[in-house]
């Protein structure tokens, strides 16, 4: 059983707002991202009474993606809160990253009170809990005080168990502000341990070991759902002599000097055409985008493949699998390293080398100019990589944008970083990167999290820059831009090329500086339009405190990955699908 510690409130009778208060931090809360509502006062000031840290924003979208950033670097489940419906609709952005990228995070919200239902009360619209069961694992709004500890509760474990995910919770604001019978208070199932996790079955780990040492090329993906297996990964990739590489959205465990770290997996595309992996276990990483979809060039269609989720469905998905096993990432590893001999994984010293050799090859762009020749601005890719050589090893960085976040995933691996997080995440959602950013500074204050940013991106919620100065937070926002909506300007560009020179919605504004924009706010700000500039700029704003970095760079090159995502083509008899799998025409063009 939990060891419950509840406390009544000095000089004043207890309420809802203490009880989901008091049952939060018992349950191991102790910080919360929001912005004010009077709806949550009585929470609000029960959270303060007990100990819960309040971060407040300038936004709620913010908020709820703030709690997902600290959720994937403190492996705890993320709390906000948001007030009755403007603010719960802000939110929803938040929700819906949350539920499609499986973080645990627990939303608090509060509506009017019952008696005022359908009376056109102030924020009282929207059913709530009816609003967000789509994109939750579990919404409800609590009608009784006495059962906000048990609600709580459950809600908060589903957060945090098996396929994790965001939850949610209506709390009107007379059941928040109601004194409970204290006799009717459902304390007992607050105190219910966390459930095991599913361990992998032993025909499938045996299975598992036969096709794994019978591999002459394997590699291991791992996904977010690796995070915390740190130790047993190592142990597991040592034990098999297998290159990790990671799904793009999260770093590996893996340590960032270790020999069998290979990069992201993305440069798995290298050896198209040529030996590619005919083996792959998957480790918590979902099949996708992510991953190349079903076009071969990451996971190979004629490779054997094997798959480890703690969501059974997830397996065979999108690709046939050989092994399946629904189970915990840590139960799995364990389970693994228990059946492995050494001298049943010989190991191919050399495709160790191939594949570990990928993350520091020499890229394409080595040899370009570091300034563009036609507009004068900076090369994106050098400029990004001259960024990653000077910020302090063992960074957070989080990585946002179209164009500019694939310039810094493609040099991230070169600053030896702690973490590496890809803000878009499955939805592809801007602006996510600011409140990752926050939630990675409050869950790890120890280290530097850099903030990537496109000019687009940055738009989105540039006022965090207040935030993260009234907490005085070691985060440096690197806004890489260029005066465009990089990848969609590119896209037109090589979808229309020869067919019209127009290029529409694509252009932002050259008089915005971003720098001006963070010193208002409290921060340091500094413009950087010179290539000689950029490590010495680096080096003084990573030492202490928030700062902006206004880097302009030029649109040009298209990034690899826009090209291959665009899928251009000369073929007559193909529609080209931006972003997607190109389809064949419906009839034959000569």
């Amino acid at each position: 059983m939990v060891d419950l510690k509840w406390q009544m409130p000095e000089n004043r009778e207890i309420n809802g707002g203490d009880l989901l208060a008091q049952v939060l931090r018992n349950l191991g809360t102790e910080i919360a991202f929001g912005l004010h509502g009077g709806h949550l006062d009585a929470f609000l000031l029960g959270a303060e009474e007990c100990g819960i840290k309040l971060i407040d924003t300038r936004h709620e979208t913010v908020a709820v993606q703030a709690a997902e950033g600290y959720a994937k670097v403190s492996g705890k489940v993320g709390v906000c809160f948001v007030t009755a419906n403007s603010g719960f609709a802000n939110g929803l952005p938040g929700l819906m990253s949350a539920f499609a990228d499986r973080s645990p995070v627990l939303c608090i919200t509060s509506s009017p009170p019952l008696q005022d239902a359908e009376t056109n009360a102030l924020q009282g619209f929207h059913d709530q809990a009816v609003v967000a069961k789509p994109m939750t694992k579990f919404a409800h709004r609590i009608t009784n005080v006495e059962e906000i500890p048990r609600i709580a509760a459950y809600a908060y474990r589903a957060a945090n168990s098996g396929i994790k995910g965001p939850v949610l919770l209506d709390i009107p604001i007379d059941i928040l502000f109601s004194p409970p019978q204290m006799h009717r208070i459902a304390y007992g199932a607050a105190s219910v341990p966390p459930a095991y996790s599913p361990a992998p079955d032993p025909a499938a780990v045996n299975r598992l070991n036969e096709l794994w040492s019978a591999a002459k090329r394997p590699v291991i993906i791992t996904g977010t759902g690796a995070r915390g297996s740190g130790d047993l990964l190592v142990k597991l990739a040592e034990a098999t002599k297998t290159p990790v590489f990671y799904s793009s959205k999260f770093s590996s465990p893996m340590p960032s000097n270790h020999e069998l770290r290979a990069g992201p997996a993305t440069l798995l595309a290298a050896f198209a055409g040529k030996e590619q992996p005919d083996f792959v276990l998957l480790i918590a990483a979902r099949t996708g985008f992510l991953l190349a979809g079903r076009s071969g060039a990451i996971i190979p269609n004629d490779c054997t493949l094997a798959q480890v989720d703690v969501d059974g469905s997830e397996i065979g998905k999108s690709h046939a699998v050989q092994v399946g096993i629904a189970a915990d990432v840590t139960l799995f590893a364990q389970a693994m390293i228990e059946k492995l001999t050494k001298a049943s994984y010989q190991g191919n010293d050399g495709w160790i080398k191939a594949c570990t050799s990928l993350r520091s090859n020499p890229m394409a762009y080595k040899d370009d100019p570091k300034v563009n020749e036609e507009d004068g601005q900076l090369h994106p890719y050098h400029a990004m990589e001259a960024v990653m050589r000077t910020i302090p090893k063992d960074s957070v960085i989080v990585i946002d944008g179209g164009e500019a976040g694939q310039w810094a995933a493609m040099t991230a691996e070169l600053s030896e970083p702690h973490l590496i997080m890809v803000a878009t995440g499955y939805l592809g959602m801007l602006g996510n990167g600011w409140g990752y950013s926050l939630g990675a500074a409050i869950a790890d204050p120890s280290r530097l999290v850099v903030s990537i940013h496109g000019d687009g991106s940055a738009g989105f919620h540039i006022q965090e820059l207040d935030t993260f100065a009234r907490f005085n937070l070691r985060i440096m926002t690197v806004i890489a831009n260029n005066y465009v909506w990089g990848m969609s300007v590119n896209g037109q560009s090589l979808l229309y090329t020869g067919v019209t020179t127009k290029r529409p919605a694509t252009q932002l504004s050259k008089a915005c500086r971003y720098d001006v924009v963070a010193q208002g706010f409290g921060c340091a700000g500094e413009f950087v339009t010179e290539f000689d500039h950029i490590v010495p700029t680096v080096e003084k704003l990573a030492k202490d405190g928030p700062s902006c970095i206004n880097m302009i760079v030029s649109v040009q090159p298209t990034t690899p990955a826009t090209s291959s995502m665009v899928g251009a083509t000369k073929d007559k008899n193909v529609i080209v699908v931006p972003y997607y799998d190109n389809v064949p025409r419906p009839y034959y063009k000569n």
